[in-house]
């Protein structure tokens, strides 16, 4: 593509790709292990970083250095490294940043697999992680010590989908020359440009509405490529490390590659020597998903809207939250922020509590009921007896949540149809 300032929806069909020598319109899939090397000069010079090339496909492939460019763009990042899942996405962010002995300040409403990968695998490993209400971004501030790393928040929490306010917490990270990490899944670049919002390092869960289709899993992170990494408050990136011949991360980069600091150590030490890589077949997939996302964040977001009006009118239901809801909590920060719709996220309580809400799961129509969200097919889950079920009673009620929480994902069909779905299901409880 030419460097032109092209609208989101053009970025999301053409972003990244250079037509190769084939002509092929379609973006290949590169089903390799490895690439053949020009000669021992040209080799020694693609793992000295002197060169970028393909070397491996656990670091790098055609077909995933396409998706890679894309989510960049989207983002309007400076560089994006892709990975098996969202979960190692967010390990490999953490470990990117942090060892033994350091400390993370993290919202506490998060996704249950993120908790728990907080609360019980990092402390093991010596990484300490502080959790917080995001409602006040004061919190952070008072949780930071000399030894934080980085903020860690979702622009909208799961389950309970508080909106988070990324430009308030983004000041606190900068003041205290500290990154900010932002989960984006729930709203994707298409809602909400986290890093025009001060994000530094942006997580994705490709699986989810990136993708849309529920056939493959990934994460991408995003690097924004404006932290001073020589700032003073992240060793790994101002002493030479071992992991790379001794390199100091923030300091001996050259130009261009000095901005992506964050990216190119995600891919060269934890990805290259972790493991966690994406399969070219599963990039093609996600691919194939971008292209229609603007098309199916709108739709989604449209007929989320629709539910949670009609859920929040319907006698049975005792409480709805959706951010798009003019009376819910998160309503005022969210409208200043989400100008494209407000995700396809809705979450209720239904009265008679938790044995109501799982009549209503176990009877319904049209719903899958899975442990899942971000489908072009409408999903239904318990979280607190699943996604989220490895917290305490107590971390759960610090996070909302409740026992008679119903989460949908709303997909892409008719309204009236999962509106008929719900009412229907309703009226037996």
């Amino acid at each position: 593509m030419s460097k032109k300032p092209y609208q989101f929806e053009t970025l999301a069909l053409h972003a990244g790709q250079a037509v190769d020598a084939t002509q092929s319109r379609g973006v290949p899939v590169y089903r390799t292990s490895s690439y053949l090397f020009k000669n021992t000069e040209h080799a020694a010079n693609l793992f000295a970083l002197k060169e970028l090339g393909n070397i491996y496909t656990r670091l790098m492939n055609p077909t995933t250095d396409v998706l890679e460019q894309r989510v960049t763009q989207l983002e309007g990042g400076a560089a994006s490294v892709a990975l098996a899942s969202g979960t190692s996405a967010i390990f490999y962010t953490v470990i990117t940043l942090a060892e033994a002995g350091d400390n993370i300040v993290s919202a506490n409403n998060l996704y249950g697999g993120t908790y728990t990968q907080f609360d019980a695998i990092l402390p093991k490993l010596g990484i300490d992680v502080t959790f917080v209400d995001p409602k006040d971004p004061a919190n952070f501030e008072k949780a930071i010590n000399e030894k934080t790393r980085a903020l860690y928040i979702e622009t909208i929490g799961n389950p309970v989908l508080d909106y988070t306010d990324v430009k308030a917490i983004a000041e606190v990270a900068h003041r205290n020359c500290l990154p900010l990490i932002v989960d984006a899944t729930f709203t994707t670049p298409y809602l909400l440009k986290t890093i025009e919002l001060g994000a530094d390092i942006v997580i994705n869960s490709l699986t989810k509405w990136l993708g849309g289709h529920g056939a493959g899993i990934g994460g991408i992170i995003t690097d924004a490529g404006r932290f001073d990494w020589k700032a003073g408050r992240h060793p790994l990136f101002t002493q030479p490390d071992a992991n790379y011949h001794g390199l100091c991360w923030g300091i001996d980069l050259p130009e261009p590659l000095a901005p992506i600091a964050f990216a190119l150590r995600v891919r060269t030490v934890p990805l290259r020597n972790l493991g966690a890589c994406i399969s070219p077949d599963n990039s093609w997939l996600f691919i194939q998903g971008i292209e229609t996302l603007p098309v199916r964040m709108a739709r989604h977001s449209e007929n989320a809207l629709k539910v949670a009006e009609h859920l929040k009118a319907h006698p049975k239901v005792a409480w709805v939250r959706y951010p798009g809801l003019k009376d819910d909590p998160s309503y005022p920060i969210a409208s200043r922020d989400l100008k494209h719709g407000f995700g396809g996220m809705v979450v209720f309580g239904v009265k008679g509590g938790y044995d109501a809400a799982v009549k209503i799961i176990d009877t319904i129509d049209l719903f899958s009921h899975l442990a899942n969200v971000g489908d072009a097919k409408s999903l239904i889950l318990h979280p607190a007896s699943t996604s989220h079920s490895q917290m305490t009673k107590e971390q759960q009620a610090q996070s909302g949540l409740t026992s008679d929480l119903i989460r949908l994902s709303v997909g892409m069909e008719h309204p009236d149809d999962l509106i008929t779905a719900l009412d229907e299901v309703l009226a037996k409880v």
